[in-house]
Order: C-alpha cells, then structure tokens, then sequence
C-alpha cells in the first residue's frame, strides 16, 4: 500500500488554495523569528516563558538567549513551511511544529498569572490586553493543523477530495 504525502500547491480546486496558507504562515513565522533578536521583545516573552511548565526550562540560556532560541525555532519553522511546498514530509513536519509552538503559545493564556481573570458573576472571562494578544494564537494554531491534516497521506485520514 503506497502512503504519500500531499503538497497543497500540486493539489486541485479548493485544496490548491491552502498554498495561501502556507505562505502567510511562513511570513509570520519569519516576522515573528525577527522579533525574538530584539531586546523588546526578549524582555516581553520573559513572563510567558518563566510561567510555562512545557517551555520554563529555557530561562537557563538567559534573557536573550531564551529569546534566541525561540527565534531560530521559528525561523526553522518558516524554512520547514516554505520547503514544504515543494516536499511533502517537509509540510507535514514544520506544520505539525507549527501546531506544537501555538499549543504552547497559547498555554500562556491559562499559566500566565493575570492575563485572564476568571468570574463567574461579572464577565466570565475578562483578559487584558496580554490575553487578547495571545488569544489569537488558536486561530494560528487552526491553520496549522488544518496545513498538517492537508499533508497527510490519505490513508490517515478517512475522507479526502481533492
């Protein structure tokens, strides 16, 4: 049984659009990589960073270097994405990096103290601008996944069209 990998810009009708996708996905992922070697936005991760139980070991490389780190994850991502247009197991893979480091991004949002204040009797869920900023990290999250499940072989997944 042949199991092949897809690549969106080689596929047909609708599923030849998610090549949108993938390109804004790259550019983001470029852009933020870009961010994480600027001071700034060293100091403005530390909180999410020091808080998270899946990324908190990253504070051994420092400040800067915690921030490094992030930047050439994501560069490396944006590489993954931008060559998975051309390889399929390439698209698979820096997708499903994409859909990790968003789950992770967006942890942030339940293990970051004072982001969300949680009621019951007022708004149910109040954030301040921290949250609303890392609220939109589901939204990345969804595209990568929906990048991920168009990269796999159609054996994996039970109805395709093309």
């Amino acid at each position: 049984m042949k199991t092949s990998f897809y690549v969106a810009e080689k596929g047909a009708g609708s599923y030849r659009l998610l090549a949108i996708l993938r390109w804004v996905m790259v550019v983001i992922f470029v852009s933020f990589g870009m961010q994480k070697f600027t001071l700034q936005s060293a100091e403005g991760i530390v909180q999410f960073i020091s808080n998270s139980p899946f990324i908190s070991w990253l504070s051994v490389f420092g400040l800067r270097g915690e921030a490094y780190f992030l930047g050439v994850v994501e560069f490396g991502i944006a590489a993954l994405l931008a060559a998975g247009a051309f390889s399929p197991i390439l698209s698979a893979i820096g997708s499903l990096m994409g859909v990790l480091t968003f789950a992770v991004t967006w942890s942030f949002f339940f293990t970051t103290p004072g982001v969300v204040k949680w009621s019951l009797s007022t708004d149910p869920i109040a954030w301040n601008l921290t949250g609303e900023f890392i609220f939109k990290d589901i939204v990345l999250l969804s595209v990568c996944a929906v990048l991920f499940l168009a990269s796999l072989p159609q054996s994996a997944i039970r109805s395709r069209s093309a």
